[in-house]
């Protein structure tokens, strides 16, 4: 009985869908005009943070009493800052740590919240209750709110803000991947994997995970905007990344003093925010039409 069980296998054909989903979805999105925007827009900020000490023309922390507040100049393209500081090194240099705040924090939710995720929609009934009543409570908290909590407990920097942002938004990744499991669980391939004898295990991570992704890549990539976002309104209330070390929220902080007088110190560091946002969210747009089963 074992060996015959073992020797069942599904429909091959099963297997070969998704690769050819793939290959249209990627077919698609690169016909997808504001989804290639955003794509470009992503991997150059991606690659000013990898390439930070070769792009930065000088120190970022390097200050001169001499040159305060200096509007955009030959020597100092962006301006300086309060204190001196080259504007545009530390825009380069808050590139690194705003994505990798970002990406660290979306990472932390998927890791925790899509195996409950998968737990509560495969299992249902007491597990499905404990994780979902547990995720509804963290959902009626605000995320900003939350990780402006956890932040504040955890105490002040960049590692604890991108703790904080991630175990806000696992709530969002737990409740995504329940509800397409739920759908999933029902299919006949994954009624076929039960009916030969496949352990519980390997049928989530065989016929379930790979099929309930797409969504979960769609979430993740548009989380990655909201923790960018996250990690500047903690950087700017003195949460994130600590001073004298750049970041774009910590940059805003300063800037709000000088408004009237140094409107520049604002507008760059806010651009920034506002143009890795809207790549990322015209992005995942992208994505979400690009792996959509009912289009591709």
């Amino acid at each position: 009985m074992t060996k015959a069980i073992q020797n069942v296998q599904l429909d091959p054909e099963i297997d070969n869908l998704a690769p050819r989903r793939r290959f249209r979805g990627l077919a698609k999105l690169i016909r997808n005009g504001p989804a290639l925007v955003g794509a470009a827009l992503v991997v150059l900020f991606l690659l000013v943070a990898v390439f930070a000490p070769y792009l930065a023309p000088q120190d970022p922390s390097a200050s001169s009493f001499t040159e305060i507040r200096k509007p955009p100049t030959a020597a100092h393209l962006l301006g300086t800052d309060e204190v001196g500081r080259d504007i545009l090194s530390r825009l380069i240099w808050g590139a690194r740590a705003s994505l990798l705040a970002g990406v660290v924090s979306v990472a932390i939710a998927v890791a925790i919240g899509v195996p409950f995720g998968l737990l509560a929609g495969y299992f249902g009934g007491f597990v499905d209750g404990v994780i979902s009543r547990f995720t509804e409570a963290l959902l009626s908290i605000p995320t900003l709110i939350m990780a402006i909590a956890l932040a504040a407990t955890l105490g002040p920097g960049l590692l604890n803000a991108m703790l904080a942002i991630g175990v806000a938004a696992t709530p969002i990744f737990i409740r995504l991947t329940r509800g397409q499991v739920i759908s999933v669980k029902t299919e006949d391939y994954v009624e076929g994997a039960r009916a030969i004898g496949l352990p519980h295990r390997l049928i989530l991570l065989r016929y379930i995970l790979p099929n309930v992704l797409p969504p979960l890549v769609v979430q993740a990539t548009i989380t990655v905007a909201t923790a960018i976002i996250a990690e500047a309104s903690l950087s700017f209330l003195g949460l994130g990344q600590q001073p004298p070390n750049p970041s774009w929220g910590s940059m805003l902080n300063s800037a709000k003093n000088f408004m009237m007088h140094s409107p520049f110190m604002s507008i760059f560091p806010g651009t920034a925010i506002f143009l890795v946002v809207l790549g990322f969210n015209m992005l995942g747009d992208g994505l979400r039409d690009a792996l959509d089963p009912r289009e591709t």
